[in-house]
Parts: structure tokens; C-alpha cells; sequence
């Protein structure tokens, strides 16, 4: 192999793990070799169209993956540069109930609600509720209208960000790496396999098929990221007479463990008019440790961005009386609930005979989230979600399917025990010398929030590792 073709470090995967590595590691001057199956995503009109972006599925990913019942389904996932993650969190420490200790304020203020928002969070404070300032990753500048990045549109949760405002992993972490000569990227190159040396101790040979040839690289040091799942995938398509069962796998926890949370959309119809541009401005987590009826943690409360006739379209909710699809969607206040689901062994990640992506998973801890819905109808109904009371006129929950796999994790457990965990504390495969793993799959347990800032976190750690180890 070239030496054109050898490099310090490959990561596979530039979302909220490979991204914000590649942006620690870059400054180094290690040569860097990012590898990303998809392209940059397109910079369209079709960004912020409604029904190209959740009728269409214009940006999902095409491949099919299959349940435990072996039926196709099209999962809600995307391969791009950057994922889908998001930085530059805007909040306000102190106001979330549930928040660990913190060694700095936010850097950016927690984003304004607009009028119907604020009507909802001063009910709840009444109430004797805690909503808080959701923390969110978007480059608004309030202050600063005519400078800031974001325009605070209405299509925004979901969507690709036209005006590159929305702080994911492309816009703050891989391009800026991409300015440091020393890193690499090459898009549309998936990683077909990897192959080890004879000893089957390191990484020797990273397999890519890119453009319709096969291409070979190679490492010090290897990191997957490329997503709970397809980390997963790949390690045990890279099986061999060493590693029989996938590569990492002689505890056979690759795959296993898989999490996702138990989501469901939450819409309650108003008789009030919703207006709001970005509702996503405020959490509860009143009942995150459970309440005085349930013992047990129910999970978070917080809302979504907007949603049209298009999404409802999607769902087949029924019809309050008298509405049509498009002035339901302007009476709608759009909720998003969220359980942990618990690690088991058999919800897993496997492969079909083709290599393809066969996703086994049942819900668990339904309990916990069945009174999670309960809780939020309850307070709504108390509240009739303005000053004056009114009833509302339907709730519709809807639970998120097996395709919503947006916060997926567990597949890779990390942990002291290499008979049952896949990686050591410092993400680097027990089995493996210069195997690291730094997506969701590391998760031995999921809470019932977005994982993407603990990825991100916890990239920025094992790249303090990594530099350390490269001298």
C-alpha cells in the first residue's frame, strides 16, 4: 500500500462523533482521513419544502432495512456531511430541574418564546410546573437580527438548513477541520469492510468502495462513526477467521443492546390559533424521576417544530369536526415525549444474507411512557393551554416508528468487562489495539434525551486520548 494512502487517523462517519473528533484532532497536524458514504447535502429549495422533505423523504437515505420480521421498511436516517447534529447550544443554566452540575453558563442566551409559546409556559408556571428554556442548536442572534445567521423559519426541526444556520456537524466541525492542510475528506465512500492482521489485534486495512471502484486505506489508529447502527453493521460485516462472529464481538454484544427511546409525537388542537414560527423553545421534566403516583422515571416533555397539513397527512390523525387538514395544522401545538427504553439484549442489530440491515426491536418501559401522555393530556386539559380556559378539542398521540431511529444507541456498550461490553472506557474495542468506536453505539444505557451532546462530549474526550497516545 501507497503511503499516500496511510494516514495517522481514519474516522468513519463526520456526524456528532466523527465530526467533533476530526475538529479536536485537526489542529494537530496528524494527517486526518475522513470518510463519508454520502455527499454534502444540497443546497435546494427543496430544503425547506414540506412535502419534498416528509412526503418525498427527499433526504432520507434510500438502501431498505428490515424488522425481526424480516419486512423492508425505509428508515428516517440520512447520509450526509455533518449528520444531523447540533451545536452552539442557546440556554439558561439552573431552570431545568434535572440539570447535573455545570462549570460555565451557556454561551448563548436561551431563545425567546413567541406570544402563544409564552401564554402555554406562564400556564404551566401557574400550574406549579417548571418548564425551562429548551437548550437548542441554532445560529440565532436576536439581539442582532440583521446579522444573525438564522432567520428563525418554520421549517426547522427535520429539515436542512438552506442558509447553513442550524450548527450541525458539517457548519461547525468538519469544514473548519477541513481548513487544517493535515485532514482529509472523501464523500460518497462507504466503508465496506475492515481487515485485520494476522493476529487479528489492529485494524490493517479500511476496504471502500467510492465512485464504483474499490479503494484501500489505512491507519495507526481506526474510529467508527457512523452511526449506532451502521457501526455496528460494519463490524460484524468485517468478520473473520479471528473475529468469526464480527469484528469486537467475542463478548457477542456487537449489535445487541439497541435503544432508541420511546417517542411519540403529541398533538393537542386548540381552538386557539397557532401562530408560532419555532415552537421548540421550552422542556418539562417535572416527571423525568417519576411523581408522586409512579415511583418509576417517566421521561421529558418538550415541543416540536411546526407542523402543516403535509405531516398530518402522514399520520391519517383523525378529524376534529368541521376542520380540514390545513386549519387543523394552524390550531395545533405540536408536543414530542420521551421515555428511556432499556437495554436488552435482544433488541439488536444483525445482518441479512445479502449484508443488509435486519433492526429486531420491541418496545419496553411502555408503562412509564402510557403516563407520561397521561400527565401532559391531564395538564393540558387543566389548562385549556390559554388564560381563558377553553377546552381543547382533541389530542392525538402518535408513537414514533421503528424507521425514527434519530436517537439510536447501545449497539457498541462500553464498558471495564471485555466478556460483557465491546469497548473500554476509552471507546477503543477490548478486542483491538487501534479500533475506537465514537457514536451512540457506546451507550450501555439511554436517559430519555437526545444523545448527540453527550456524542459530542465524549468525542472531545477520547480525542484528548487519542493525541496523548499519538505523541
Amino acid at each position: 500500500m501507497s503511503q499516500a494512502n496511510h494516514y495517522d487517523v481514519i474516522i468513519i462517519g463526520t456526524g456528532a462523533g466523527g465530526g467533533t473528533l476530526a475538529y479536536k484532532l485537526a489542529p494537530s497536524g496528524k494527517r486526518i482521513l475522513l470518510l463519508e458514504r454520502g455527499p454534502y447535502i444540497p443546497r435546494e429549495k427543496e430544503n425547506w419544502d414540506s412535502h419534498a422533505v416528509n412526503v418525498e423523504a427527499r433526504y432520507h437515505i434510500k438502501e431498505p432495512w428490515f424488522d425481526k420480521n424480516g419486512e423492508e421498511f425505509h428508515a428516517g436516517a440520512h447520509y450526509y456531511v455533518g449528520g444531523n447534529t447540533l451545536y452552539q447550544v442557546h440556554g439558561f443554566r439552573g431552570t431545568d430541574p434535572t440539570e447535573p452540575p455545570a462549570s460555565a453558563p451557556y454561551l448563548h442566551p436561551p431563545l425567546s418564546h413567541e406570544p402563544r409559546i409564552q401564554e402555554l409556559v406562564n400556564d404551566m408556571t401557574r400550574l406549579g410546573h417548571r418548564p425551562f428554556p429548551m437548550p437548542v442548536g441554532i445560529m440565532l442572534d436576536e439581539k442582532n437580527p440583521q446579522k444573525s445567521k438564522c432567520i428563525r423559519c418554520n421549517t426547522c426541526d427535520g429539515y436542512p438548513c438552506l442558509v447553513y444556520a442550524k450548527a450541525d456537524a458539517q457548519v461547525i466541525c468538519v469544514d473548519p477541520a477541513l481548513e487544517h492542510p493535515n485532514v482529509t475528506l472523501l464523500t460518497d465512500a462507504f466503508v465496506a469492510r475492515l481487515e485485520t492482521s494476522a493476529s487479528g489485534r489492529e485494524v490493517t486495512q479500511v476496504h471502500v468502495e467510492r465512485n464504483g471502484a474499490q479503494e484501500i486505506y489505512s491507519a495507526n489508529i481506526v474510529v467508527s462513526s457512523c452511526g449506532a447502527i451502521n457501526s455496528a453493521a460494519l463490524l460484524l460485516r468485517s468478520a473473520n477467521d479471528k473475529h468469526p462472529d464480527g469484528l469486537a464481538n467475542r463478548s457477542a454484544q456487537v449489535g445487541r443492546n439497541y435503544m432508541c427511546h420511546v417517542n411519540s409525537m403529541f398533538l393537542a388542537v386548540s381552538l386557539d390559533r397557532n401562530p408560532t414560527r419555532f415552537n421548540k423553545t421550552f422542556g418539562l421534566n417535572d416527571f423525568y424521576h417519576g411523581s408522586k403516583d409512579w415511583e418509576y422515571p417517566m421521561g421529558h416533555i418538550s415541543m416540536i417544530s411546526n407542523v402543516d397539513a403535509n405531516i398530518l397527512r402522514l399520520g391519517a390523525p383523525r378529524i376534529v369536526p368541521g376542520m380540514t387538514l390545513e386549519i387543523m395544522a394552524n390550531h395545533t401545538l405540536p408536543f414530542w415525549i420521551t421515555t428511556e427504553d432499556l437495554p436488552s439484549p435482544n433488541n439488536r442489530v444483525t445482518l441479512t444474507e445479502n449484508d443488509g440491515i435486519m433492526l429486531s426491536y420491541t418496545p419496553n418501559n411502555e408503562e412509564a411512557h402510557k403516563r407520561l401522555q397521561v400527565k401532559l393530556r391531564d395538564m393540558l386539559k387543566e389548562i385549556g393551554c390559554h388564560d381563558h380556559l377553553v377546552p381543547l378539542q382533541a389530542y392525538i398521540p402518535g408513537r414514533i416508528p421503528l424507521a425514527g431511529v434519530a436517537h439510536q444507541n447501545g449497539t457498541c456498550r462500553m464498558g471495564h468487562d471485555p466478556k460483557t461490553s465491546v469497548l473500554d472506557p476509552n471507546c477503543k474495542a477490548h478486542d483491538l489495539d487501534n479500533l475506537y468506536v465514537v457514536d451512540g453505539a457506546l451507550f450501555p444505557s439511554s436517559g430519555a434525551v437526545n444523545p448527540a451532546l453527550t456524542i459530542m462530549a465524549n468525542a472531545l474526550r477520547v480525542g484528548d486520548h487519542l493525541l496523548e497516545r499519538l505523541g
